[in-house]
């Protein structure tokens, strides 16, 4: 088994973006920079927890109740569903702003994702790298783990990255961006595709 397992590693992609200092780095200047909106957030869970818990309460009261009303019942329950949901469209809203700055951060960290582990599997001598999954990979030696080695690329790859999108940006752009990029380059390189543009 040993032998079979040569070349083979495991990694935990997304704990590689969430541990490289450029992430770290940026939570926390998110934290500063949008921290009224992060109170304002904060502040408004809690008293919507508390108005829900009533409606719960409501509701598990009218459930209880002997003979039992069903109609009271469903709308005890459609009145819990509804300020729920109606809470959750509320604090995605006023979480927008500092959501999309995190969003931002991984996908910067993203674009270089494909080269930190190409590099993180050379330097371990990595033929398969397999994605982590405690599902799937019941067990694994810890030198099977790459995820270090890749968070030490990303390290080197971005040591810093911006915490404010630009206007209009949308999540995943960057990526799309990147994989635009290669796609007309791999099109320009190919024979009777278009010549590359002077740069």
């Amino acid at each position: 088994v040993a032998q079979s397992t040569k070349g083979t590693a495991v990694a935990d992609l997304e704990v590689a973006v969430a541990q490289s200092n450029a992430y770290k780095t940026a939570v926390t200047q998110i934290g500063t920079t949008y921290k009224t909106q992060i109170d304002q957030v904060e502040t408004r869970s809690q008293t919507l927890e508390a108005e829900l818990n009533v409606l719960r309460a409501k509701a598990n009261e009218e459930s209880k109740k002997t003979p039992r009303n069903q109609a009271a019942v469903d709308a005890a329950v459609k009145a819990f569903q509804d300020k729920s949901a109606a809470a959750q469209r509320e604090l995605g809203q006023l979480s927008q702003p500092y959501e999309i700055a995190r969003t931002y951060v991984v996908d910067q960290i993203s674009v270089r994702l494909d080269e930190a582990v190409k590099a993180g599997m050379t330097k371990r001598k990595v033929d398969l790298l397999l994605s982590y999954n405690p599902q799937i990979v019941l067990a694994a030696e810890k030198n099977v783990d790459i995820t270090d080695a890749i968070v030490a690329e990303l390290n080197t790859l971005v040591p810093n990255v911006q915490i404010v999108p630009p206007a209009g940006y949308q999540p995943g752009q960057l990526m799309q961006q990147k994989d635009q990029a290669a796609a007309t380059a791999g099109r320009a390189g190919r024979p009777g595709g278009p010549a590359t543009a002077a740069r």
